[in-house]
């Protein structure tokens, strides 16, 4: 993974100005969009919250919880992390952090552009054919490595969209462990039914 850049998480997202191609499948270039895509909601907040540690923006709180820590280094945030910025002024787990009406807002603007590029199913909601064979491929072509060496903001935020628990627990392991991000606290490879629908810097330490 070293030297290949990820998508990046900096900036406005653009609805699809750019997209990942493999073979004949597109999907977003934006690793919040491919989080919804493979894990629902959870997953897509759960992004939101690492690139927000990893730009100095939101440390682990009380056990199992997070809270923002001060502003985030770099550009300005895109849609979702800025409404999780927001939302962390008060301490909360990943169970209670998608609820909040900010982050449910962004949520769902973000699963409306996806419906509209035929990514997201409207009826039985959850990734398209589609959507499943463009992250297929894109998880063969980034697997996981065996260091977080020499990963970019970027490159990690890809990872953990893509692969999901094994991604954070090896490249955040102390922040994804003290906030909850895992085991009874929450998970990104167990979503609850519903979550593809409507409804709703280390500056802050080592990770």
């Amino acid at each position: 993974m070293t030297g290949t850049r990820g998508p990046s998480a900096r900036g406005r997202r653009a609805p699809y100005g750019g997209c990942l191609m493999r073979g004949r499948t597109t999907i977003p270039d934006d690793p919040y969009a491919i989080a919804l895509l493979r894990g629902g909601a959870r997953a897509a907040v759960t992004v939101a919250v690492l690139g927000l540690h990893l730009r100095g923006a939101v440390e682990a709180g009380r056990p199992g919880t997070m809270r923002t820590c001060g502003p985030a280094a770099g550009a300005p945030l895109p849609p979702l992390a800025r409404a999780v910025h927001a939302a962390l002024y008060r301490a909360a787990g990943l169970r209670q952090l998608p609820e909040r009406r900010g982050v449910r807002e962004a949520l769902g603007e973000l699963r409306a552009e996806l419906a509209t590029a035929g990514l997201l199913r409207k009826v039985l909601p959850g990734p398209t054919v589609r959507a499943r064979r463009a992250l297929r491929d894109l998880r063969g072509g980034h697997p996981l490595p065996g260091h977080r060496s020499g990963l970019s903001v970027d490159d990690k935020l890809l990872l953990v969209a893509l692969h999901g628990d094994r991604a954070l627990t090896a490249l955040a392991p102390r922040f994804t462990r003290e906030a909850g991000l895992t085991g009874q606290g929450g998970s990104t490879d167990r979503e609850p039914p519903g979550s593809w629908g409507g409804g709703g810097g280390f500056g802050c330490g080592a990770v």
